[in-house]
């Protein structure tokens, strides 16, 4: 335990030194080289080669370290853990200071509150700016600033998070099936996103929890019911269709842990678990410890492929074992165990950041704020309260 506290402490020395800010995988066309020169594909193949490439070269393209929104917002709901678990009050300035930031920071699509891309992103439906929003970046946001209002009371965070259902109700594509709905992923998105789906189903319950709206309600129950009903026989789920009944896009990642932490989200958040939804948790969590990890700790990426070992994997099955630990008693150590894994493996000592992936014959040691350090950051700090819960 005490270990643990001292990685936590290197790690949030790091990330304060830094000011909350770095770069990210997806960050190439922040650069100062006019990509769009080279239409749709040519921005597309500078972003994943850039993701790809293990040598830093963001400061000779003119890339500069920024702030996240959505990672300031899992650096929010880390501190708030943090707090929680010590009642360390130096905690508070920079609690604020990022509450503070992610209000100042806001994106108004449409006349509707949320938050978006930290970078201009190209993608197959077309090219989107910088700040174009995401029920992803929503969904975290709007998840902390819930954490900081049940802590803190504040009036104002409370009324934003009841406006936050107008970006998902209002602006995102609500696509019905007889199975029930499913919510674009952002405002120009075709087809369905599973994890995107849970996300936005996962926001609406934070309003209504507060509201007890029976449209929310039954969006909500709609929505978990289409994701119940797209679970293959193992437990697994793939990520995406363009069109029903089409070919599913086979990618089996941390989004399973995604999908499982907002189901766990959703039940706690309306205070119902219909038996289909316990039933697709219990084969969910149980092909996401078999499958999508070796028992040593060590992830998968994309299954069944091996490497490269993500952080984001490891991040993320530390937060989901942790958060259903109750389903079964071994997750509670193996948690801490894909933790240690992690610490041993993919943590650079001296600075105490942690690096991006763990390939077979080399590592990519580059410091990405957002996808490395605020999710591990998180990861860690769920595992505190996990630990210090009494069994």
């Amino acid at each position: 335990m005490n270990h643990l506290l001292d990685v936590i402490k290197s790690l949030e020395e790091y990330i304060t030194k830094e000011n909350f800010k770095g770069y990210d995988p997806y960050d190439t066309l922040n650069s100062r080289i006019p990509f769009h020169w080279f239409g749709i594909l040519g921005q597309r193949i500078a972003i994943q080669f850039q993701k790809r490439n293990p040598i830093n070269i963001r400061p000779l393209i003119g890339v500069k370290k920024f702030r996240s929104t959505k990672g300031m917002g899992l650096l929010l709901s880390a501190y708030l853990n943090i707090y929680s678990y010590s009642k360390d009050q130096s905690l508070l300035v920079k609690i604020e200071e990022i509450k503070n930031w992610l209000l100042t920071n806001v994106t108004s699509y449409k006349n509707t509150l949320c938050w978006g891309y930290d970078y201009p992103y190209s993608t197959s439906e077309g090219n989107l700016q910088k700040n174009f929003p995401t029920v992803i970046h929503h969904s975290y946001i709007i998840r902390a600033l819930f954490e900081y209002y049940e802590l803190f009371g504040d009036e104002e965070i409370l009324n934003l998070i009841k406006k936050s259902e107008q970006f998902v109700i209002i602006n995102l594509k609500i696509n019905k099936f007889s199975e029930g709905v499913c919510f674009s992923y952002n405002p120009i998105a075709e087809g369905c996103c599973y994890n995107a789906n849970m996300h936005a189903a996962e926001c609406l319950s934070r309003v209504y929890y507060f509201t007890k709206d029976k449209k929310l309600y039954d969006l909500i129950i709609e929505a978990v019911d289409f994701i119940t009903s797209m679970q293959k026989e193992d437990g697994s789920w793939y990520y995406s269709f363009k069109k029903y009944g089409d070919t599913e896009r086979k990618q089996i990642d941390f989004h399973q842990g995604f999908i499982l932490e907002s189901y766990c989200e959703i039940i706690n958040l309306i205070g119902e678990e219909k038996e289909s939804w316990k039933n697709a948790i219990k084969k969910g969590i149980n092909f996401y410890y078999l499958k999508q990890f070796q028992q040593s700790g060590k992830s998968l990426w994309r299954l069944p492929r091996k490497y490269p070992v993500d952080i984001h994997n490891q991040s993320q099955g530390i937060i989901t074992f942790s958060k259903l630990s109750k389903y079964n008693k071994a997750f509670k150590p193996f948690a801490n165990k894909i933790a240690y894994w992690t610490i041993k493996n993919m943590r650079n000592c001296n600075e105490g950041y942690f690096y991006y992936r763990m390939n077979k014959f080399f590592i990519n040691k580059i410091s990405y704020m957002r996808w490395s350090q605020s999710w591990m950051f998180l990861a860690l700090s769920e595992l505190i309260l996990l630990n210090n819960q009494k069994d």
